[in-house]
């Protein structure tokens, strides 16, 4: 039996975006920059993509940037906004994903940017007022948070971080890569100046994602040598990737609410499920209070074996991770379990959920947890 239970790190293809792909791939492969029809069929599927994707968000299609996906969106926001836009002091906090993290240290060790971390709460979730504490007495500043977590799914309050920011004239720049998708966002509602995303988190393909600027703010262009992207990011475009994209995103918001009921009973099941068969588990963040209804990141009783857990786990045909799939090779563990404290003697799981996901498939993974728990449990 084979089981997917990390969706985090990626969603398979749904077969509607494939079938909208298909037909581009085999049959329009004209440049979109050409002047030709061939060229000026597929420039129409850019930007009719475009304006799906801005009226779902609620802003202009001038405002959408096609990109590679999340790192690329992530980077290129906090370079224009340190590069363009003034900024000398940058706000984030320790559990943000690489894209970010690296990024800022990075620029912070070049001497582009003073950076600073806001405090986190025992649960995970960030401390808003030592976030206002920074605001108040620095410079000008980046704030940069992530607005759920990938690893252990606690959400950021959005709308009341960007009110801080615009109270502070702050530029605010949010990593939805792990909600895009999963929850309904009106960007005219919500004082934001840069949004992320990544199409493979909510079954569309892999190498594609936006970059969402508002019109408030002018940067530079992200990458010279073509006039793509209104000027802002040379290179040919991924033409059936940014299709596939738009289309993952309509089928997303057009099930939003189906999918979120039935994916948020999963996770409560299974976490029935787990503290019904597994006595002492636990878990990392905010799991049964303000969190992504995709993602359970389990902290399971000490097991002599815990280093192997997840390969015990492949074995018995399960799919889980312990962290960001993007540091899965680094063997240094992940950031954000040691940033909150969680205890490292104790194995923590991912487990990510979608919409192809089952009870039974649960029941299965909680079931052979058990009998690693039976046999291994020092």
């Amino acid at each position: 039996m084979k089981i997917y239970l990390d969706n985090a790190a990626t969603t398979p293809l749904d077969t509607e975006v494939l079938n909208a792909m298909l037909p581009v791939m085999k049959d329009h492969y004209g440049n979109p920059s050409s002047i030709h029809s061939f060229g000026r069929q597929t420039r129409a599927y850019i930007e009719n993509a475009r304006k799906s994707i801005a009226k779902l968000l609620n802003v202009s299609p001038a405002e959408i940037f096609f990109t590679s996906g999340g790192t690329e969106a992530d980077n290129q926001a906090i370079h224009s906004s340190i590069r363009d836009l003034g900024i000398q002091h940058a706000i984030t906090s320790k559990i943000e994903h690489h894209a970010v993290l690296h990024t800022l240290e990075a620029l912070e060790k070049r001497g582009k940017v003073k950076l600073s971390f806001v405090k986190l709460k025992e649960n995970g979730h960030v401390d808003l007022d030592h976030l206002e504490e920074l605001l108040k007495e620095k410079e000008r500043s980046l704030v940069s948070l992530m607005h759920a977590n990938n690893e252990i799914g606690n959400l950021l309050p959005m709308k009341d971080v960007g009110q801080l920011c615009e109270k502070y004239n702050a530029i605010f720049h949010s990593d939805t890569v792990q909600t895009m998708g999963h929850y309904a966002m009106d960007l005219q509602a919500v004082p934001v100046h840069f949004v992320t995303c990544a199409a493979h988190k909510f079954h569309g393909p892999k190498g594609v994602g936006f970059l969402y600027v508002s019109n408030k703010v002018k940067i530079s262009p992200f990458i010279y040598g073509g006039a793509q992207e209104r000027n802002m990011r040379g290179g040919t475009e991924n033409v059936y990737g940014i299709v596939g994209l738009a289309k993952a995103m309509e089928i997303a918001y057009r099930d939003l609410k189906l999918h979120q009921h039935y994916i948020q009973d999963l996770k409560t099941y299974m976490m029935g499920a787990l503290e019904a068969s597994i006595p002492g588990v636990a878990y990392n963040g905010d799991a049964k209070g303000s969190s992504l209804y995709t993602v359970l990141n389990v902290l399971l009783p000490f097991n002599e074996n815990a280093e192997m857990m997840l390969f015990s786990l492949d074995i018995q045909g399960i799919a889980a991770s312990g962290g960001s799939a993007c540091t899965s090779g680094s063997n240094q563990g992940s950031h954000v379990l040691r940033t909150i404290g969680s205890d490292q003697s104790r194995p923590s799981v991912r487990f990510s959920f979608s919409k192809y996901n089952t009870k039974e498939e649960l029941d299965y993974c909680v079931s052979k947890l058990k009998e690693l728990y039976a046999v291994k449990v020092a």
